[in-house]
């Protein structure tokens, strides 16, 4: 399977590269999000963040879905499926000289299997390719946090309630960013 074909290498703002075809090897694949795609990650995005929300004492049963549901694109965000199950989804979205990284939701079932982290690898070699900076920002004590410092993230700025985070492209393609 190629960058097309799983949805993603078409865009100008993203593009994956030619290794992403290891990714369905592994049992996984991208896909470009559709309009019917939206509740269901908003429901995973209920499921994923609310022990964190909860923990801050952030925690709202519409908020949390509305959120999703307002920043929501369909030309930024992936699909991410195993066995034609949505089990994730992220968005890779430019602004302000850089890459976004969003909505980065694993079902919790899929978590801490390595599945994240092969992910992340895909999006970071599409924006290390193009040199770009990736952002992100990342709810205080949430254990997320070390998926990104292990992938050459390192905190910009933080408040109470998110750690802004950002990744200089690597030097070389597949090289993690030095912190």
């Amino acid at each position: 399977m190629d960058a097309e074909a799983i949805g993603i290498g078409s865009r100008p703002d993203v593009k994956v590269p030619a290794r992403a075809t290891s990714a369905h090897a592994a049992g996984w694949a991208l896909r470009s999000a559709v309009a019917a795609d939206i509740e269901a990650i908003a429901e995973l995005r209920a499921t994923v963040m609310r022990a964190d929300l909860e923990r801050l004492g952030r925690y709202d049963e519409h908020r949390v879905r509305q959120r999703l549901r307002d920043s929501f694109s369909l030309q930024h965000t992936s699909i991410i499926v195993m066995d034609r199950e949505l089990v994730g989804c992220v968005t890779i979205r430019p602004a302000e000289g850089r890459q976004w990284l969003e909505h980065f939701y694993l079902a919790p079932h899929h978590q801490g299997q390595g599945l994240g982290s092969a992910v992340l690898r895909t999006v970071l070699e599409g924006t290390d390719a193009q040199g770009m900076t990736v952002g992100l920002n990342v709810l205080q004590g949430s254990a997320a946090r070390r998926l990104y410092e292990r992938h050459g993230f390192v905190v910009e700025a933080q408040d109470p309630i998110d750690v802004f985070m950002m990744r200089p492209p690597a030097a070389t393609a597949g090289t993690p960013a030095k912190a």
